[in-house]
């Protein structure tokens, strides 16, 4: 009984280091592999829709879908029996969207026509944030987190400009062009100030007037600062970060330890921090 639950335990880390692990050879592999499953399946469902492909690879299609929805229900029971802590992975965000992910086949052969709901397989692709907690990755990741952050004042203040302007100049050209040149409205006018502040322009609302369209190409104008000024806000933050940035930050990779599964260590430990186990030899 002990060499059957030892033997359990090892298997439980094993898994646990491939699956979640993203600094060991097998974890990477396992993630692109993920990824690859992944775009397959998205790809699938949407040539589902072009009815040129389907009448000519639908059988191959079926094939490779239940082959994925294999993958991923034992991948799912996989992560969940080797986590220490099931039911918050169940609960969690990536857990649900697991789960809603190995749906869609099994649902098709109760209810038809559920098949395309296979789309929702697209949300999957959130692991590649997961990923991005690669070493190499990790710090660019982090500095652009923290830029994003530090500049949140000032891109929330420019974004209520923005949308007081807006109002402001919709309320105008309302004015000015009135219902008989399409402009019906208040919120018909600020919707056409937002398409044109956007460098969207629909076409199906436009300035007849003189004085319209002189606005209109205020308008136009403007938008390229609206465009341009977070780009700028978030690129000087990242500058000074960068700058702030000493080489002498410590580097921690998530390389898990084989019998705790603690992770996040020092780039060069030898031993786990939390149960002393020798890395090098995982």
């Amino acid at each position: 009984m002990n060499e059957q639950k030892s033997a359990f335990q090892k298997f439980r880390q094993k898994t646990y280091i491939i699956i979640y692990g993203t600094n060991t050879f097998a974890g990477k592999a396992f993630d692109l592999i993920l990824l690859g499953v992944i775009f397959l399946s998205v790809l699938l469902t949407m040539m589902e829709t072009v009815k040129s492909f389907e009448s000519k690879y639908h059988d191959i299609r079926i094939v490779l879908e239940w082959g994925i929805t294999i993958f991923f229900t034992i991948e799912y029971f996989l992560r969940i029996i080797s986590i220490n802590k099931p039911l918050k992975y169940i609960f969690s965000l990536y857990g649900i969207i697991d789960l809603i992910a190995t749906l869609p086949m099994y649902l098709a052969q109760v209810f038809a026509g559920s098949g395309v709901l296979s789309i929702v397989r697209s949300l999957r692709l959130l692991r590649l944030f997961k990923i991005l907690k690669h070493p190499q990755f990790t710090g660019q990741s982090k500095q652009l987190r923290d830029a994003m952050y530090a500049s949140k004042g000032k891109i929330l203040v420019f974004i209520y400009f923005v949308l007081i302007s807006t109002v402001l100049i919709g309320s105008v050209m309302y004015v000015v062009e009135g219902r008989e040149n399409g402009f019906t409205s208040i919120p018909t006018s600020i919707y056409w100030t937002i398409v044109t502040l956007t460098t969207v322009g629909y076409g199906d609302i436009s300035p007849v007037t003189p004085l319209g369209q002189f606005l209109a190409s205020l308008v136009m104008v403007l938008g390229y600062g609206v465009i341009a000024v977070p780009t700028g806000i978030v690129s000087a933050e990242i500058a000074k970060l960068g700058s702030n940035t000493t080489t002498t930050t410590t580097t921690l990779q998530k390389n898990p330890c084989a019998d705790c599964g603690m992770e996040d260590h020092q780039e060069n430990a030898k031993y786990c921090h939390n149960c002393g186990n020798n890395l090098l030899d995982d």
